[in-house]
Formats: C-alpha cells, sequence, structure tokens
C-alpha cells in the first residue's frame, strides 16, 4: 500500500538521512513534505491527506507530544524517531504505531513502514462495513466469583470486560457485573475464546463488534452502541479477526 507522510524533525541532517532511507529502501513511500518545528508540523498536516508521521520527539519550543496533544482527532499514524529510549512509554499511551531509535536501523525502518502499511490496508477494507468476524458464535462458559459464592455466565453474552483498577466491569446485553478479579485474568481466562485486548482497559468479544473507525488508535463500536478506543499496539491485532 502507498503512504503519504510527513517528516517532522528539527535537524536537517537527521531528516536528509530518514529521506534518503526512505527513498531507497521503502519505495511506497512518498514524503509529501518535511517540518522542523511543531508549528510547521501542525500547518503541514492540517494542508495534507496524511498516512504516517515520522516524529522527532525533542523539538525548539516544543516537543512531539505536544503537536500530538493539538490533533486529538487525528487520523494518521505516527513512527517515533529519537536518541532517547525514555520516551517509549509515553509514545506508547499516544497511540504511536512504531518507536525507532537514532541511528536509524534499516531494518527497522522497513518493520515500522510495513507495520504501518499493514494496519492502513486493512483499515481501509473495513471502514464503513458492517463487520463479520471470521468466527462462529462461541460455545462455552465462565464462572465469576463473588462474595457469596459464583455466577456462570454463557461467554458468549459478554459484549465486553472494562478495566476498574483490581476489578473488572463486565458488560452484557442489559447490565454490568463487577467482578474482583484484573482485566489480565480474564483476558487469560477468555484466551480460547475470540476476545481480544483492545486497550490497557478493553478487552471485547469481537463477534460483537459492528464497526471499525479510523482515529489516533481507532475504535470500534459494539453491538449495543457503545464506542471503545483502540490503542495502536493493539490495532493490527484486533483488525486480523476481521
Amino acid at each position: 500500500m502507498n503512504l503519504n507522510a510527513l517528516i517532522v524533525e528539527d535537524e536537517a541532517n537527521s531528516r536528509e538521512i530518514l529521506r534518503n532511507y526512505l527513498s531507497k529502501y521503502c519505495p511506497s513511500v512518498t514524503v509529501l513534505g518535511e517540518a522542523a518545528s511543531i508549528q510547521e508540523a501542525k500547518q503541514l498536516i492540517g494542508k495534507n491527506m496524511v498516512d504516517l508521521v515520522f516524529l522527532d520527539v525533542e523539538m525548539p519550543y516544543g516537543n512531539a507530544f505536544d503537536l500530538l496533544d493539538q490533533l486529538p482527532d487525528r487520523a494518521f499514524e505516527t513512527v517515533f524517531v529519537t536518541a532517547y529510549n525514555q520516551y517509549a512509554m509515553d509514545a506508547l499511551n499516544n497511540h504511536a504505531a512504531y518507536y525507532l531509535m537514532k541511528p536509524i536501523n534499516i531494518d527497522e525502518l522497513i518493520r515500522a513502514v510495513d507495520y504501518v502499511s499493514a494496519i492502513r490496508s486493512k483499515e481501509d477494507a473495513l471502514v464503513g462495513k458492517v463487520l463479520q468476524t471470521k468466527f462462529s458464535k462461541v460455545e462455552g462458559k465462565i464462572t465469576l466469583p463473588q462474595q457469596d459464592g459464583f455466577q456462570v455466565l454463557n461467554v458468549a453474552d459478554i459484549l465486553y470486560c472494562k478495566a476498574d483498577d483490581n476489578y473488572t466491569e463486565i458488560y452484557l446485553e442489559n447490565k454490568k457485573i463487577l467482578v474482583s478479579k484484573t482485566l489480565k485474568y480474564f483476558e487469560e481466562a477468555l484466551s480460547q475464546f475470540p476476545f481480544a485486548r483492545i486497550h490497557k482497559s478493553y478487552l471485547v468479544n469481537v463477534n460483537e463488534v459492528v464497526k471499525y473507525k479510523k482515529g489516533k488508535g481507532g475504535s470500534v463500536v459494539i453491538s449495543n452502541g457503545k464506542e471503545l478506543l483502540v490503542s495502536a499496539s493493539k490495532k493490527k491485532d484486533l483488525l486480523a479477526y476481521f
């Protein structure tokens, strides 16, 4: 898939290296422009339809996270390019698709582009459609521990699970059940069924996902109309179910 990209980097030499690498090793990427500051980047993003932004973290008069905060409804993927590994968690929390360390490793760059290409191709194929999973309706039961014993649920009746500190909220069609177990517990307990961890806070029954929406990390709409965020790191795994 062809990708329209921007390079946001304050050092001219670093921009040139990345531009040359992309031209030589990633022919599917078209660099539409380059910016040396977040102000320039915001203007470029506003003027272009962009699939991918290669984003340095440290820049004059602000940083990458300042830029992303000003673009809450962004639909492009971000690949962070930086010499500092301490920003990895912040990048993940800002839905970065990939994190490249300087000096750039060509194989890692190719992997980053391939990763984004796969995501965008699948997104384009699914956006606007009523989704059909690769799975038939699941059969099975799960027990939910409770103070006075336990409750047995049909797995197929679970729409999604939401983390609430050391508790988990189990959402059914017409009610919510609070269980004193972590979301990680349910991720493992439901691992044999088509449930996808789409976010640090959400585990969804993929058979109940009816729509996918593009966005900074994307989101899914569940059969009850609830829209849930998808983190960039989980997006590719989720889309593989469809």
